[in-house]
């Protein structure tokens, strides 16, 4: 299936917007609800939506501080790589995990209470998980821009 510009539309706004009623989301996109409601269906039928999500506000629930996590395997085996990946989903800290190219092997983006709360994530998960050879740690200072919105 290929998007529209109509779909394009809706997914715009849901992903903005994602508790908006089925008449808002209607009138926003100048549908009826009826056509409307069929086409949210079937975008999330086709897996262009994977979930409806609440975003929480990580300060409110005590985990302000932003840490990013560049690690480097001991070696590229499937084995070791599977390994890692298997923990490091285990880590409730862990909200991102990225495969990358370039000069580390990962990048983690990790939330904690506190650089003391860091500490004792980095010593009792980061530091345990396997085939990890060097690890990096940055803590953003300000979250300049962020957004779950993807370009459509």
């Amino acid at each position: 299936m290929t998007l529209d510009v109509t779909d394009s539309r809706l997914l715009s706004v849901l992903q903005r917007r994602g508790r908006i009623s089925n008449a808002d989301l209607a009138d926003a996109v100048n549908l009826s609800a009826s056509a409307c409601h069929r086409r949210v269906g079937r975008l999330e039928k086709d897996g262009y939506i994977c979930d409806y999500v609440a975003l929480l506000d990580a300060r409110k629930m005590g985990v302000g501080a932003t840490i990013f996590v560049e690690i480097t395997l001991s070696t590229q085996a499937d084995e070791v790589l599977e390994a890692f990946e298997r923990a490091v989903r285990l880590i409730p800290n862990v909200l991102e995990c990225h495969l990358t190219a370039g000069a580390a092997d990962y990048i983690l983006k990790v939330v904690a209470e506190s650089t003391e709360d860091f500490a004792r994530i980095h010593r009792q998960h980061l530091a345990r998980l396997p085939g990890v050879a060097k690890m990096q740690s940055s803590f953003a200072l300000r979250t300049v821009s962020s957004t779950t919105a993807l370009p459509v």
